[in-house]
């Protein structure tokens, strides 16, 4: 039981450390990392998905993923298209082989290091996904998917408080996240008692 509690804790400071890392990254300006027409292309399409009145922000968030989704190597995308795949076969362990041959190959590559977190949280590795997510973040900040996915993480661990805005700092980036918005009310009347 002690050796379980120790885990546990070594798990809480690895999600407050990643939490202390992605929250403000996601309010800095993330052009600086990206070269100059793709930043431009990305900052056009967020300012459309976050514009309440845009109709077709279903679009934006499709380009944005398509975006995040090229490494500028047909190598290297071929390892994230392995490992994509590996994952919809239910076959994380296989995924996690691809990713890291993706991220060590290509440490700057955002996009990686997001789907490899996910390949270790289902074969439930939770500090490698969260120290994935914080390279993740930290390469681009704007990621709401790998946001969320902190949140469940924490919210797996029973840190709440974190998890939730963890989640409300996704939903600043995208906020046509239904699910996204069903956490937060949730988690905001186990938090506070009170209701959204």
């Amino acid at each position: 039981m002690r050796g379980m509690v120790a885990k546990l804790k070594h798990i809480v400071a690895a999600g407050l450390a990643v939490l202390a890392l992605a929250l403000p990254l996601a309010a800095q300006d993330p052009a600086a990392q990206l070269s100059g027409g793709r930043a431009a292309q990305l900052d056009a399409l967020f300012a459309e998905l976050t514009d309440p009145e845009n109709r077709t922000w279903r679009r934006s968030e499709a380009d944005i993923r398509r975006l995040w989704s090229q490494s500028g190597s047909a190598a290297m995308d071929l390892l994230y298209k392995r490992g994509e795949a590996a994952l919809d076969a239910d076959d994380p362990a296989l995924a996690v082989e691809h990713l890291t041959a993706l991220t060590d190959h290509a440490p700057d590559f955002a996009e990686g290091w997001h789907l490899r977190a996910v390949a270790y949280y289902k074969t439930g590795e939770i500090g490698p996904a969260l120290a994935d997510l914080a390279r993740a973040l930290a390469l681009e900040p704007r990621h709401w998917t790998a946001l969320s996915g902190l949140g469940t993480i924490l919210e797996d661990v029973g840190m709440n408080e974190s998890a939730l805005a963890a989640f409300s700092a996704s939903l600043a980036l995208h906020p046509h996240q239904d699910d996204v918005k069903d956490e937060i009310a949730r988690l905001t009347r186990e938090v506070t008692g009170v209701s959204l």
